[in-house]
């Protein structure tokens, strides 16, 4: 990647929104915007291979418990860990038709925390080609995270043009939490459907926001931040329209509000389908919940209290003042003059998606893996278009990358 004047990452179209035939100079020469992104995911994916690599033949020569030749004796055993168990055993046996529980009764962890698309695709590749778990669920992955670059890259230079795109691109590429973009996990196929369904409704093409709005809500929890992110905007289209700002036709009202009901029924559906095939009312409520007791013990859930729960069981008062504190920072962070020129939409979703981790999921190590989804603020110009800092992100990002493999593979998990 060479130095430019603005970037080193420059477009070779005039400055703004992306055109379909947008370029991008990389090393020096001026390539069609999908093989730039295209190379620097490739490229990505070199050096994150090398790091696990290495992990995992030090694990071996070490003897680091969980994560070495012995205890996986392929390398794409070794991509294949973690939670990955359970969409093997999606893949092998399906859902469990009675929900484990322990001595006190209370529910084990196990598959109904996993919802079924990812697991279904992998399935097929392997009774198609003959390939193992691990050399299927990593394939789907990698496949599914050049998908979804591309997707972040089209999202992002669509309001801000093709620098912006490109470095948001790097960031996502080479993030300290890449690695789970080349995993047999779901989180590829859950980010390229989310970008895509961003990119549809940045388009205005409503109706294509649903089968991407519901495959993502069989992907990954998560989902219901586009429903939200849709009737935030119907509202502000709304708003527009009666100020005489814009025209806000009745077939794009017609199909944002059949889109939002459509992908919020489905990004409601799962714990349904769990309690009908358990017999369990509760069942994936209290599967998740199991999660949770090694960090706060057996609670009971309630909305928008989880992160509350966790910061007073560790600091009390101080944890509690920063958990307001971070939500008082997100919302400066959202009004911007970077971030919103990303444009509402992509703020309207940074918000929905923010209010949906806040509101269900306790606040412990996969945090960070769960913040990937918010890699299109990456692309805002004050980042993008700042050479040096932009240098700092890409560093930090491929400079922690190893730290976090050894975090989350020996000492905890993703």
């Amino acid at each position: 990647m060479t130095a430019g004047t603005t970037s080193s990452l420059h477009p070779a179209d005039p400055a703004g929104p992306a055109t379909e035939a947008a370029r991008v100079r990389l090393l020096g020469r001026d390539v069609p915007w999908w093989a730039g992104v295209l190379a620097v995911y490739a490229a990505s994916r070199v050096v994150t291979t090398l790091f696990m690599l290495a992990l995992y033949l030090i694990a071996g020569a070490l003897h680091w418990e969980g994560g070495s030749p012995q205890a996986h004796p392929t390398f794409l055993g070794f991509a294949g860990t973690w939670d990955a168990s359970y969409y093997r055993r999606i893949v092998e046996h399906g859902y469990p038709a009675t929900l484990p529980v322990d001595a006190d009764g209370d529910v084990r962890q196990n598959e109904w925390a996993f919802l079924p698309l990812y697991p279904l695709i992998v399935r097929v590749l392997m009774t198609a080609t003959g390939l193992g778990f691990p050399a299927a669920g990593v394939l789907v992955a990698v496949l599914c995270g050049a998908a979804a670059s591309l997707a972040l890259f089209r999202l992002v230079a669509s309001r801000l043009g093709s620098v912006s795109g490109l470095w948001a691109a790097v960031f996502f590429c080479f993030g300290p939490l890449s690695f789970v973009l080349q995993i047999a996990y779901a989180e590829s196929l859950f980010f390229l459907l989310l970008f895509a369904a961003l990119v549809a409704i940045m388009a205005r093409r409503y109706w294509a926001v649903i089968p991407l709005g519901v495959a993502a809500a069989f992907t990954r929890p998560g989902e219901l931040a586009l429903p939200l992110t849709l009737g935030i905007l119907y509202v502000v289209r709304a708003l527009r329209a009666r100020r005489g700002r814009e025209p806000f036709a009745v077939r794009d009202r017609v199909a944002m509000i059949v889109a939002g009901a459509v992908t919020a029924v489905a990004g409601l559906a799962w714990p349904l389908i769990a309690a009908s095939v358990t017999g369990t009312p509760g069942a994936y409520v209290e599967t998740e919940l199991s999660w949770w007791t090694g960090f706060i013990g057996r609670v009971a859930f309630v909305p928008l209290t989880p992160w509350f729960l966790f910061t007073w069981r560790y600091a009390s008062v101080a944890g509690a003042l920063l958990v307001v504190a971070a939500i008082g920072g997100y919302v400066w962070l959202l009004n911007r003059p970077g971030i919103r020129a990303l444009g509402t939409e992509v703020v309207a979703y940074a918000a929905s998606y923010a209010l949906y981790l806040f509101a269900v999921f306790l606040p412990q190590q996969s945090l960070f893996r769960l913040l990937m989804p918010l890699a299109p603020l990456a692309g805002a110009p004050g980042l993008t278009h700042n050479r040096r800092a932009r240098t700092i992100v890409l560093a930090a990002g491929i400079a922690l990358q190893p730290v976090a493999l050894i975090l989350l593979w020996f000492i905890g998990y993703p």
